[in-house]
């Protein structure tokens, strides 16, 4: 569930800094948002599966 969280975070935090006009952090977070999100379903199937 961390994976999630931290996943909210950094989203939440581009998202701030998106209004803000800070675009490159705004890009960054989205970034670590997106591959926090994937590994969170990656394992999540895998912890599923086996």
């Amino acid at each position: 569930m961390a994976l999630l969280e931290l996943a909210v975070a950094f989203f939440v935090l581009a998202i701030i800094a998106g209004l803000f006009g800070q675009r490159g952090v705004a890009g960054l977070s989205m970034r670590a948002a997106k591959w926090l999100v994937i590994a969170f379903l990656v394992l999540a199937v895998l912890s599923l599966v086996l």
